[in-house]
């Protein structure tokens, strides 16, 4: 299996740089790997690639995050595109918005681009989490006009071609003092290759229209907090023809009332009174499956760990559990009966350790306190 590089290597830029210097790297890396430039040559397509793949991730603040600390592994289970499988047509459609089209190349040779992708945000439970859940996704997209079924001219009416280009979509030009030749959006009919001149009054000539959607969504098993589940096909429709882009849902877990979350395993903070932690006990433990006892040995920490094994949450990929980690919280009471203190005192004798006697007042303890400092 190959080892990927790491990102910041193959853009040749430090771990701080900011999002301009990422910028500058990949165009240049672009240019210099443009298919144009390198015909038929696979390591060229291959390093082109790459570039684009690292520039996705690390001009993404959440992806570069997690990127950061994690490495690859981070980025596992998060929505993101597999480069070695894309084409560089699909490429140059993702980051033609970025560069300014510099690439005059689009998803397919028709002109034809691919629909914005997209993005919810759901909240979702700890249970949710252990179990896998599915959900009623609700979110408004720019959808085809109903009225003029997207083509933005008025119904019984045509667009027509532009002249500019002539039908092409797009224009030839002459790129970096005429070395070689660039092809280029058309300015005036932005690609489409035709203009509209009698618009369509519901979408003004636009071809879309605002529509709610409502899909429903499987949120895996394992999920973290800010990874997202990619829905195929459900962004906003392509132009001239092109295939609709993605709906990306970001999860975020809300805060459990009892466990906080350590990857795949669960810690939980127990009280127990003093007792039971001196002279050990069974008792019931809440988990995410129900209750389960568990035996407090005698002279038990504050601090200490149970773990219960598998009974954490699945691990994304394996479905393998983690465990739950139960800290022990010994408790002292606040105020004690005159039965209960006069057993401690006869136990405080047992040990020959020096406590307060019951009579002694503040002032008192001062006053001794002062003396034994001037003895000193």
């Amino acid at each position: 299996m190959a080892t990927q590089r790491d990102y910041y290597e193959v853009l040749s830029i430090e771990r701080t740089a900011d999002g301009d210097s990422i910028k500058r790297a990949y165009r240049k890396l672009a240019m210099k790997y443009h298919p144009d430039r390198n015909p038929d040559d696979a390591e060229a397509e291959k390093l082109f690639k790459e570039a684009a793949e690292a520039y996705e991730v690390l001009s993404d603040g959440d992806k570069r995050q997690r990127y950061d600390q994690y490495g690859h592994a981070g980025l596992r289970g998060s929505t993101g595109h597999d480069f070695s499988q894309m084409n560089t047509g699909d490429i140059f459609s993702m980051f033609e918005d970025v560069f300014g089209n510099i690439f005059g190349q689009r998803t397919r040779s028709d002109g034809a681009r691919r629909g914005a992708t997209l993005e919810t945000e759901i909240e979702i439970t700890l249970e949710d989490v252990a179990k896998g859940v599915e959900r009623e996704i609700q979110f408004s997209r720019m959808d085809h006009c109903s009225t003029c079924n997207g083509s933005g001219a008025k119904p019984g009416s045509e667009p027509a071609t532009c002249i500019t280009c002539a039908g092409q979509g797009k224009v030839q030009q002459a790129g970096l003092g005429g070395m070689f030749r660039m092809v280029t959006t058309c300015p005036a009919c932005r690609g489409a290759g035709t203009i509209v001149k009698d618009k369509c009054t519901d979408c003004k000539g636009s071809g879309r229209q605002p529509k709610k959607r409502v899909v429903h969504v499987k949120i895996p098993k394992g999920i973290h907090d800010g990874q997202a589940v990619r829905v195929g096909n459900e962004g906003e429709p392509g132009e001239r023809g092109g295939p609709r882009g993605d709906l990306h849902v970001y999860v975020r877990v809300a805060e459990h009332k009892l466990f906080q979350r350590q990857d795949e395993h669960l810690v939980m903070h127990m009280p127990v009174s003093f007792t039971q932690a001196a002279l050990g006990a069974k008792v019931g433990v809440a988990t995410l499956d129900g209750e389960e006892e568990i035996k407090i040995k005698p002279g038990t920490q504050h601090g200490e760990i149970f773990r219960l094994r598998g009974k954490g949450l699945p691990e994304l990929r394996s479905g393998r559990r983690g465990d739950q980690l139960v800290v022990m919280h010994v408790e002292i009471p606040h105020k004690l009966t005159k039965k209960q203190e006069e057993l401690l005192r006869e136990y405080a004798a047992t040990e020959n350790n020096d406590v307060l006697p019951r009579s002694t007042s503040f002032w008192k303890r001062v006053k001794d306190y002062l003396t034994a400092c001037w003895l000193w």
